[in-house]
């Protein structure tokens, strides 16, 4: 078994991989445009973010939920050995790991399940993907690791609700919905539009929330502590307060009141 990657970011680690690299169109979530390889406008020469305590009302919160799972401190300090500066072959290695190590997250929360033996199984494997050189990464199937893993969380989610399933709303669109009268305990919510939706006070204890937008959710005074397959994004993206309850592995985003 290899040891473990990071699954938190540490931008002190970084070379600010996640400013440079990608590209953005102005939207609700950034606040202008910026090509792809091109260093964002308010990136200092340290690295540094200068707004990143201000992000959310400078119109970036898309920065502010943005988790690499700890993918950028790998391409740095593993993949590139320590590296000083920036190359360009960093941004193609941050592509395959970023994916990689979103899965490495949500399998930690597998191997805890009735699925764990298989969770581990696939962790150790994809650990090692990771540990990869750059010019081997290329190489990685991501989109056959998103699907294993997928079958495998479905096990998982199978066997959270056997005997009493929810409502199944996989990729539904509910954007803006008031749910607040609807029974989501066990409900399948992967890949569902959430975006606005009032979830004031629902209670999700072993909802699916599998890749679930949760931008601009409501969920203050929500039950989410026993949610499926919940992510730290996903809860910065989201809009809670002292009330929400949260999985024990997941931090209370600092915005919430």
């Amino acid at each position: 078994m290899t040891a473990s990657p990071p699954r938190s970011a540490d931008c002190s680690r970084c070379l600010a991989l996640c400013c440079v690299g990608p590209s953005f169109a102005a939207s609700a979530d950034f606040a202008v445009d910026k090509p792809a390889h091109t260093p964002c406008r308010h990136l200092r020469a340290d690295d540094g973010c200068g707004i990143h305590d201000r992000l959310r009302s400078r119109g970036f919160p898309g920065c502010a939920v943005f988790d690499c799972f700890g993918a950028g401190q790998q391409v740095v300090q593993v993949t590139f050995s320590g590296a000083r500066r920036r190359v360009p072959s960093m941004f193609d290695a941050l592509e395959v790991l970023r994916p990689l190590h979103e899965v490495l997250a949500l399998l930690d929360e597998a191997a805890w399940s009735p699925v764990g033996d298989d969770a581990v199984g696939l962790r150790d494997r994809v650990e090692a993907m990771v540990a990869l050189p750059a010019d081997a990464l290329g190489d990685v199937d991501v989109g056959a690791v998103r699907r294993e893993a997928g079958a495998l969380f479905d096990d998982l989610v199978a066997a959270a609700h056997a005997g009493r399933p929810g409502t199944d709303l996989r990729g539904a669109d509910l954007l803006g919905d008031d749910l607040r009268r609807r029974d989501l305990r066990s409900a399948r919510l992967r890949g569902a539009l959430l975006v606005g939706a009032d979830l004031r006070r629902v209670d999700l204890d072993r909802a699916e929330l599998l890749g679930a937008d949760l931008r601009g959710a409501d969920v203050r005074g929500a039950r989410l502590a026993g949610a499926l397959l919940l992510t730290a994004p996903q809860l910065e993206a989201a809009r809670g307060d002292g009330d929400t309850t949260v999985p024990d592995h997941l931090g209370r985003p600092a915005h919430w009141a």
